[in-house]
């Protein structure tokens, strides 16, 4: 897939809402943090409308993001929170003209998803999943998490660190292009155009606030769709608010007989680190750890 370059300081990145509608004031402050790192930000004209738990109406939301995207002056578009609402977007999107804007980088996490996988089918783009700026890891009163805003600076600006988790739940490595999301969003994507795709990929997976028979629920729709066939492996993030899910986790994934490793902090909760979704990522089980590159090319989506 395609990996857009690093961005530079001095460029330009656009807030857009194409979810859940974000706080004013945490909007503000997560744009003030971005600016702080040499970036000029820009917001969307409807980030801030409200229509019920959307941020906005649909086609609003979509005109932000794609006025955004085709902006030849923006190098970036982050996602100011998740929620709920970009699966019902991805029909308004025009994206022949999304594909001749070229490759830049999208970034945003949970509801965000949707986006990702939407871009990876449509226009070959990988992504950055990880914090956003309506949220709390970046824009809480105190400043941002230090461990989530360093790790997405670098990831901004030319490549993040390794992510380390905790437990190791099948041991093994691998080496395979990096797919996946918040577990509600791909088993809602099923049958869609845009649903995952494991073969021959490493999975992320992370949730919030589901108990493990929903996340088990979740994973045999996965498996019994396909859309886990041929998974090189599974990296899993943060499980805030789901009680104890490594049961269920590891009595669904470990008979796929592919290297599994768990705790990783990506998705929910704090810290919140970054992955490229689309790029090549290696999971090495003696240092439970997921590396990503963005310098090898990747094929397919």
């Amino acid at each position: 897939m395609i990996v857009p370059p690093p961005l530079r300081a001095g460029d330009v990145v656009a807030l857009v809402a194409p979810c859940g509608p974000p706080d004013p004031v945490r909007l503000a402050r997560g744009a003030r943090v971005l600016e702080g790192l040499g970036l000029k930000v820009v917001t969307g004209a409807h980030a801030l409308d409200r229509d019920r738990y959307l941020a906005g109406s649909d086609a609003d939301r979509a005109a932000d993001l794609q006025e955004a995207w085709c902006d030849p002056a923006v190098a970036a578009v982050i996602c100011a929170r998740g929620g709920y609402g970009a699966t019902r977007i991805l029909d308004l999107l025009d994206w022949d003209a999304l594909r001749a804007a070229g490759p830049k980088t999208l970034a945003g996490s949970s509801d965000v998803t949707a986006l990702h996988r939407a871009f990876a089918v449509e226009l070959g783009i990988a992504s950055w999943f990880g914090p956003m700026p309506a949220c709390a890891t970046i824009s809480d009163p105190g400043g941002p998490e230090p461990r989530s805003f360093g790790h997405f600076s670098a990831a901004l600006f030319g490549g993040a660190p390794p992510i380390t988790g905790d437990r190791v739940i099948v041991a093994g490595d691998v080496v395979a292009p990096v797919t996946g999301g918040n577990l509600s969003l791909l088993a809602a994507l099923c049958g869609t155009p845009y649903g995952l795709r494991a073969r021959g990929r490493i999975v992320l997976l992370e949730d919030v606030g589901e108990q493990p028979y929903r996340i088990d629920r979740m994973l045999t729709q996965l498996l019994r769709s396909g859309a886990l066939d041929g998974a090189a492996g599974f990296v899993l993030g943060s499980w805030e608010g789901c009680g104890d899910p490594y049961p269920t986790l590891e009595e669904r994934l470990a008979p796929l007989g592919v290297p599994v490793i768990a705790g990783l902090p990506v998705g929910h909760g704090s810290p919140q680190f970054s992955v490229l979704l689309g790029a090549l990522g290696a999971i090495d089980a003696e240092s439970c750890s997921l590396t990503g590159s963005i310098i090898d090319p990747v094929e397919a989506v």
